[in-house]
């Protein structure tokens, strides 16, 4: 299949390419063939007009035939074949295996919901008429789900296909019933404008209006303020920076009508190694957490970034096995040169720091490289210096040490809300375990005990979110069957003849 570098625009390709943008190819740091046209004014609303017009024949249609829309995309995904791993690999550096599994998790995302549209899971509740209730009669009441209307999404840097184009929010907003318009991400056009031709493809089949999804790429900021302050857009999916995501915040809050903005923006996922843990299996939990760390470059929303523990026995042990792991390491592709170089200049802005020290450091690196990193330093100095509680985007960690309970207590009171926290602990630990989960919980939208934080199983379970910074809503997931329920909004039927019902209300 041929990369045109256009814009989908309800079923159309348009756009002038050449003056718009090459994407790089991570490994060798180089352009790519194609250029990629910067979406214009125009064609951002067009996009966002047709879509609106697809929503008042989209979310009419049964929950049985979105399934078979979202199953359509999954089997149009998977027949791009090679063409579509090649292509990211290459516009990102990751790894094949890690493709072809993101790509597995895209597909199983959207069946998953189709699974739960055919099975009626988001049907609502049912509360019959009591005429013979004192000492008012009750009347029928049903609470069914309305979408909310065109939904804008923005692709994310680090997950070209599972946090894209036919990503968790896509897919969850065209399972409310939600058309979609989506801003790629310059880091990977070619990736998006492929999954974008599946979309497209599986519309037609599925006899869909062509404005149900849309494709914007560029390199223009004003396509994402145009995106978010439309008054047709009616709620928003983010994965990004903080920076950006609060630019975005600003703007949807100045809108006459505001609408929801679901962005997640950042976390550190803290680590906590408790002191029988440390004592007895301090190699072993050095070794899994450097893994994890290593996991993309370290640039996953959930590696873990603060590695804290009670200094005292097994500490020299743990560092050491720190030092042997991270040294051992070699230089990995970043996704982007700039994300490589903010990594670079963060890394050298830690290294003079006051009382932070270089603990261990992997093989030199080239220019758009990543060379992994440890830091250590004590309590009273994290607490003292800000730049510490921010996250890095890449295979950098912290290690804290602290005196006491109390302290790690203390440390847990100074966090910025996150996605995850891990808890690293034997039985004889549970006592002080019990303490630190119990404050956990109000910090993290995931708390986890002896297992590592990156990988997100998709499931009803799964909560994908946390307080702020780690997200703008803390009371939503982006990942599992919940997610939903972010692009919809409750409605309450009265005393309604059931030809008036939407079909999973009636009886």
């Amino acid at each position: 299949m041929s990369i045109s570098g256009k814009n989908l625009i309800a079923g159309e390709w348009s756009g002038d390419t050449e003056g718009g943008f090459t994407a790089i190819n991570a490994v060798e740091n180089k352009p790519m063939g194609v250029r990629f046209a910067d979406a214009t004014e125009q064609e951002v609303e067009t996009a966002i007009l047709q879509a609106n017009q697809a929503f008042d024949s989209y979310h009419l249609i049964s929950a049985k035939k979105r399934a078979q829309f979202l199953r359509t995309i999954g089997e149009e995904i998977i027949a791009l074949g090679d063409e579509l791993v090649d292509m990211a690999t290459a516009e990102t550096g990751l790894p094949v295996m890690r493709i072809e599994g993101e790509r597995g998790r895209t597909v199983g995302q959207l069946g998953l919901f189709a699974d739960l549209l055919e099975s009626g899971e988001y049907q609502g509740v049912i509360d019959h008429a009591d005429a013979n209730r004192q000492p008012l009669p009750k009347p029928d009441t049903r609470l069914g789900y309305l979408p909310l209307g065109v939904v804008g999404v923005f692709a994310a840097s680090n997950f070209p296909l599972a946090f894209s184009t036919a990503g968790g929010d896509t897919a969850s907003a065209l399972a409310a019933g939600c058309p979609v318009v989506m801003k790629a991400h310059a880091a990977h056009p070619g990736t998006a404008e492929l999954v974008a031709q599946a979309i497209s493809r599986a519309i037609s089949k599925c006899e869909l209006h062509p404005g149900v999804f849309s494709l914007l790429q560029g390199k223009n900021y004003g396509i994402a303020t145009q995106v978010v302050t439309h008054p047709l857009v009616k709620a928003v999916g983010f994965t990004g920076s903080e920076r950006v995501g609060m630019i975005l915040q600003k703007q949807i809050n100045e809108r006459p009508e505001p609408i929801p903005f679901y962005g997640e923006l950042g976390s550190i996922n803290p680590q906590f190694i408790l002191p029988s843990k440390l004592a007895n299996q301090a190699s072993e939990t050095a070794q899994a957490l450097v893994a994890s760390l290593m996991m993309g470059q370290g640039q996953f929303c959930t590696s873990p970034g603060i590695w804290v523990y009670i200094d005292g026995e097994g500490s020299e042990e743990f560092e050491a096995a720190v030092i042997n792991a991270i040294s051992d390491t070699q230089a990995g592709v970043m996704l982007t040169p700039s994300i490589a170089h903010d990594y670079k200049e963060t890394i050298e802005h830690w290294q003079s720091l006051p009382k932070v020290s270089l603990l261990a450091q992997g093989q030199p690196s080239k220019a758009h490289f990543c060379s992994a990193a440890v830091f250590a330093t004590d309590f009273e100095t994290f607490k003292k210096t800000p730049a510490l509680s921010e996250e890095v985007f890449g295979a950098s960690a912290l290690v804290v040490r602290v005196a006491n309970l109390d302290e790690m207590l203390a440390f847990i009171q100074l966090m910025k809300g996150n996605l995850t926290a891990s808890v690293h602990a034997n039985d004889a630990d549970l006592p002080l375990s019990q303490s630190i989960v119990a404050r956990l919980v109000h910090k993290v939208g995931r708390v986890i005990y002896n297992q590592m934080p990156t990988g997100v199983e998709v499931c009803a379970s799964m909560n994908h979110g946390g307080p702020f910074p780690a997200s703008t809503d803390v009371r939503t997931t982006s990942v599992g069957s919940e997610a939903i329920k972010r692009f919809q909004r409750p409605i309450c039927y009265q005393n309604m003849p059931h030809a008036l019902l939407p079909e999973l209300l009636r009886e």
